[in-house]
């Protein structure tokens, strides 16, 4: 996409400034080498993974994952965002979220996939020192070579640098030698590098360590049986005089929390691409069974109630979909602006992707749960063979699951939200207190009644511009009201996290229908118009809401009055025929018989 000129925004910035839809990016613009690359995706997925679903699932072959991941090496998916020079594309950010987007359909591959290109490789590519890069990289790139992540212990989930594992220096001054036990290792079964988190001697934080399976010294329990993603090896994997060479180090002593915060960041948002992948994938078989199902003589497509589930999922998936690659080419622009000014390349791609902390979780959150909406409208859709085993929908509610507990539970990320974004206020980097004091003022004001804009997206621009105000409003006197007791009260700041996603989900749709309008036409992109004004609809009701209970918790009095009644003027929509918008856009996937946004 053409970037000259482009405003850029900072990490959590959009609840104060308003984006322009030229300066964002829409998967519709992606250029030929990247559909390419796509293509290769799905063209996998159908090949070497569909007819293996159930093979996968009983792990009855040791030797079927690893080798799925060295046939992707051996066509590139492994190494799209490494380097040239380690053998890989060297593709930007946008690219390896297309490729976490198409692979995200592949259930237990996915996960595999994503762990290993992920936080068993990014790690090293970002924070290795030139030898470290030299020797692993290469081999993780093309599959030679599987990784694995070791930071989660069975007393340290959430609180991840409470981690007891030690490492002590040998008498030698040679290796450090690791000692303590680690669970829930994707690909821990057969990994042949290990990226382990552990605290040398007293240390307040962790160190990170590259560990290769030849050391010696590990041994794990058998896979773990688990509700869903069965294909993927889970292990408990213990250390128990692992001798580590003191170059194994990765990066500095005590660095490991924050390797492990910041590659987390990316994984969440690569997360909310694959969950979205994933749910086209999920829409477009409720699509083909509701075509093919007959009931009381019809189609079960024809049918009103299975219409709005189609349209329901279309609309948050679009959404979502929308936010994720705006996000990744704010991503982008922030490593490109980093490297101009001189920045090495991979500090560059850790300090752009920092910046958007505040979306990358709150994508972390959308994604997964609009996931695991679709796949129980999905089943719902399947009726009795949804709950039946030798249907797909079993297998994708089974395997949705584990996205809202992975990459930090979706409670978690959604107290970061409000955490990030309040604590860059403190520091001076979001201006956060201007705005909402503006909306303080704005409630004491007599509201505006100037002639109405009728022009195309102005009435969407207002509902987003008010659904920020609401978050505004709520957040500033939330702060001011609790002051410090804010960060012990959860269930508000749950709220205020998501009014703010909200707004950033349901603008990013907006931004997204308003540049295919100006590329296609309105005409040529109405199934988009319809998809907006659908989560316009929920987004809108749903702030109502979270602001609501958050009034009700800490407000009182005239204060509360006199909030409520700001609340329901900055939550108003004019009326529209929401159910004849489904209907439309119901229609276009019945067609199409598949997701076609």
């Amino acid at each position: 996409m053409e970037t000259t000129n482009k405003k850029t925004i900072k990490g959590g910035e959009f609840l104060i400034r308003e984006t322009s839809w030229e300066d964002v990016f829409i998967p519709e613009e992606f250029d030929e080498e990247q559909r390419m690359i796509a293509q290769t995706c799905r063209d996998f997925l159908e090949s070497e993974v569909y007819p293996h679903l159930d093979r996968i699932d009983r792990q009855e072959d040791p030797e079927l994952m690893p080798g799925l991941l060295t046939k992707a090496g051996e066509l590139g998916i492994l190494g799209v965002s490494v380097p040239e020079e380690y053998g890989g594309f060297g593709k930007n950010f946008n690219t390896s979220m297309l490729v976490a987007d198409v692979i995200g359909a592949g259930h237990s591959f996915a996960v595999a996939l994503s762990a290993h290109t992920g936080i068993g490789t990014l790690p090293i590519l970002y924070y290795g020192n030139e030898v470290q890069k030299a020797r692993y990289i290469p081999k993780l790139a093309t599959g030679e070579w599987k990784a694995a992540y070791c930071l989660t212990e069975p007393n340290s989930g959430s609180d991840a640098n409470s981690g007891k594992t030690k490492a002590v220096l040998s008498e030698d001054g040679r290796h450090y030698m690791l000692n303590g036990q680690k669970m829930w290792i994707t690909n821990g079964g057969f990994a042949d590098v290990f990226i382990v988190f552990a605290k040398i001697d007293q240390d307040e934080n962790l160190t990170a360590f590259i560990v290769e399976k030849d050391f010696g010294g590990i041994t794990m329990n058998p896979e773990e049986h688990k509700m869903g993603i069965k294909g993927s090896s889970t292990r408990q994997v213990f250390f128990n005089d692992c001798p580590v060479p003191v170059d194994n180090m990765l990066s500095d002593r005590q660095n490991g929390f924050k390797i492990a915060v910041n590659i987390l960041n990316i994984g969440r948002i690569k997360l909310a691409a694959a969950a979205i992948g994933a749910s086209k994938e999920v829409i477009s078989k409720a699509v083909n069974y509701a075509n093919e199902r007959s009931q009381f003589g019809r189609q079960i497509a024809k049918y009103g109630a299975i219409r709005y589930k189609l349209a329901e999922m279309a609309a948050k998936v679009y959404a979502v979909d929308s936010a994720n690659y705006r996000a990744g080419q704010n991503i982008d622009d922030a490593y490109e602006a980093l490297v101009a000014g001189g920045m090495e390349p991979g500090k560059a791609k850790l300090k752009s992707t920092e910046q958007f902390a505040v979306e990358c979780a709150i994508l972390k959150v959308w994604g997964s749960e609009a996931l695991d909406y679709v796949v129980d409208e999905g089943v719902q859709i399947y009726g009795g063979m949804g709950f039946s085993a030798d249907a797909p929908m079993d297998r994708a509610y089974r395997d949705a699951r584990i996205n809202r507990i992975f990459e930090g539970t979706n409670e978690i990320n959604r107290l970061l939200t409000v955490d990030m974004m309040l604590k860059r206020a403190m520091k001076g980097e979001l201006d956060l207190m201007t705005p909402a004091t503006a909306v303080a003022s704005e409630l004491m004001a007599i509201p505006d009644f100037g002639e109405a804009d009728d022009t195309l997206f102005a009435a969407e621009k207002k509902v987003i511009s008010n659904l920020k105000k609401a978050t505004l409003m709520v957040a500033g006197a939330a702060v001011q009201k609790l002051m410090m007791s804010l960060s012990k009260e959860q269930e508000i700041l749950m709220n205020i996290a998501d009014m703010a996603s909200y707004a950033y989900v349901a603008e990013s749709a907006l931004l997204r229908t308003e540049r295919l309008v100006h590329l296609r036409g309105e005409d040529g992109a109405a199934g988009q118009l319809d998809l907006l004004r659908v989560y316009l609809v929920e987004a809108v009701d749903a702030v109502a809401k979270a602001g609501k209970e958050a009034l009700w918790a800490f407000a009182e009095g005239d204060e509360q009055r006199m909030m409520l009644v700001g609340l329901r003027r900055f939550t108003k929509m004019e009326p529209f025929n929401v159910k004849e918008a489904r209907q439309r856009i119901a229609v276009g996937l019945i067609e199409a018989n598949k997701y076609i946004f």
